[in-house]
């Protein structure tokens, strides 16, 4: 079997380790991704968002089977250009994929057919709208472009935003500059609780949950500091977390396929690929923050390594309409640290020379994934965004954060960082007894 792979970050790494399990597997990267490199028969650079471009290739090396890694290539219809062409294509279509690019199309769809799972929010497509929409608001607000931001867009009061009137602020920038490439911007009630992910494969109809995640999207430790596309996460020995109850996970299972079948109502298309339902998890159980049209990054990198059926079958499943929904997962911890340029993720030092082994990261038991990196002849520099994504996995929680931390301090160079408290149990710890306050 062969497959190709569009895209080229740490995500992909991970999804390229399982590809390359079961297929012969070819790269379409818009950046040199040594990993990716080392795992293909074939590599070709150019532009992801291109549909001509990645077609071209794909005639060339002929697939049996097109996984898209990013949400940018999804949104401009790579994916459609693909199926019309031939090719059999394990993720969704141009006019599903609005799910994550057009935040208020998602959110229309969700309160009208998945009310359960949605926040109350007001969709604004002028500014004098927006100022009157946050006057009105009995919550605090957040503050969302319509469009794709790269996990950076979204301000939320109290954290970024300190007062209503930087709130209006952000809106007004958000429509007048057209922040996320569209001219309106989402406003939600700020919800309480605590944030986990639960990623699925699905052919549109049948669903299949993978293990739950909990990413830190805020760039200091102690969550503080800007949004980012996230500094690292971790996931349990039981596929759970330990603030998610059974009934949490089933309802938010519920609401992922209440959403697929609204969206096929619709759109009169099936989703198919990977969904990525990003939940808040609170008093009255589990709302959606919002739907990404792919893997985690880095959620792909707990959930990947840990799979132990074949994902190029997974993925022939998908395309064919007849999911398996027999997928196993090794009952193991992982936890994962995001290496970054100092000041990421708002002004991102690039261009420093980074000493990196992988034998080392290796020998303490780590998964080593390379992100946006620049490899030249003499070595791998830092760019602008997320370096490196070290993935920790053991027996517990402990083990496998202990393992990540030491993989990730063996990383020589003093142009970049990491959250050192991703997956200790004073943080996982926290987060339990939060849930048990708002419980109570």
């Amino acid at each position: 079997m062969k497959s190709l792979l569009v895209g080229n970050g740490a995500r992909e790494h991970a999804v390229a380790e399982q590809m390359a399990r079961g297929s012969e597997l070819y790269s379409f990267m818009s950046a040199n991704n040594p990993g990716l490199r080392r795992l293909s028969q074939e590599v070709a650079i150019g532009n992801t968002n291109d549909p001509a471009e990645v077609v071209q290739f794909a005639q060339k090396v002929n697939p049996d089977y097109v996984f898209i890694g990013p949400e940018a290539p999804l949104a401009k219809g790579v994916g459609d250009a693909l199926e019309d062409a031939g090719f059999k294509v394990a993720g969704p279509r141009q006019v599903v994929a609005r799910l994550e690019s057009d935040k208020g199309f998602c959110r229309e769809l969700m309160a009208e057919k998945v009310p359960e799972g949605c926040p109350k929010f007001v969709i604004c497509n002028d500014v004098d709208t927006a100022m009157s929409a946050i006057d009105d608001f009995e919550t605090e607000i957040v503050v969302k472009p319509a469009g794709l931001t790269g996990g950076k867009g979204v301000q939320v009061q109290g954290i970024h935003l300190h007062n209503l009137d930087e709130v209006k602020a952000y809106s007004k920038d958000v429509i007048t500059n057209e922040i996320g490439g569209s001219s309106y911007v989402v406003l939600e009630e700020k919800l309480v609780g605590e944030e986990f992910t639960l990623q699925v494969y699905t052919d549109g109809k049948k669903v299949v949950g993978m293990p739950l995640v909990q990413d830190h999207k805020l760039a200091f430790e102690g969550d503080t500091g800007p949004m980012t596309g996230g500094m690292g996460s971790y996931s349990d020995t039981d596929l759970m977390l330990p603030f998610v109850s059974e009934k949490d996970k089933k309802d938010s299972l519920n609401i992922i396929e209440k959403t697929l079948r609204a969206i096929y109502d619709k759109t009169g298309e099936y989703y198919k690929g990977v969904l990525y339902g990003q939940f808040m998890l609170t008093k009255d159980g589990p709302k959606i923050i919002e739907y990404n049209v792919r893997f985690g990054d880095p959620e792909a990198m707990n959930v990947l390594p840990v799979l132990k059926s074949d994902f190029s079958e997974i993925c022939m499943s998908i395309v064919d309409s007849n999911l398996k929904t027999n997928i196993e997962f090794d009952k193991v911890a992982t936890v994962c640290k995001y290496l970054v340029p100092k000041g990421y993720p708002t002004s991102p030092e690039s261009g420093a020379k980074v000493e990196i082994s992988e034998d080392t990261i290796k020998g303490f038991g780590a998964n080593l994934y390379y992100a946006s990196i620049d490899q030249r002849d003499d070595g791998i520099y830092t760019s602008r965004s997320r370096s490196f994504g070290i993935v920790g996995i053991a027996d517990t929680i402990p083990a496998a954060e202990s393992i990540a931390q030491k993989a990730a301090e063996s990383v020589k160079c003093d142009k970049l960082f990491f959250r050192s408290d991703i997956g200790t149990s004073h943080l996982i710890q926290k987060r339990v007894k939060h849930m048990e306050e708002i419980r109570e």
